[in-house]
């Protein structure tokens, strides 16, 4: 989906062909279409943030007291944003595959 494998160098990160070369499935359907992938970012960090949160409880346990709710928030969000242009792009793939239908009797060109 991507015209380069890996996300570096992160200046070609979201690059994408204009069609798909297995399907012919143009890949930007309309002017700003993957503006709507920051809502799919923002839930799949949201939920990356929770189970980082909830792994952290049941491994180490949160508390106040000791400050581990603090280590627990900072280890979550470094943790997203080191996987954060892995979820850029998921977020594409997933908000491509909400919008366009495939299978047996649909249109793929567009």
């Amino acid at each position: 989906m991507f015209t380069q494998k890996s996300i570096f160098p992160f200046k070609g990160l979201l690059l994408m062909p204009d069609h798909c070369p297995v399907c012919d499935q143009k890949m930007e359907i309309e002017p700003g279409f993957y503006y709507g992938t920051g809502y799919v970012s923002y839930a799949l960090s949201v939920a990356l943030l929770a189970i980082s949160f909830v792994l952290y409880h049941l491994l180490f346990g949160l508390s106040y007291k000791d400050n581990s709710f603090f280590y627990a928030l900072g280890s979550s969000i470094s943790l997203i944003l080191v996987l954060q242009p892995l979820i850029m792009r998921y977020s594409r793939v997933l908000y491509l595959h909400m919008f366009v239908k495939y299978g047996k009797g649909s249109s793929l060109k567009s």
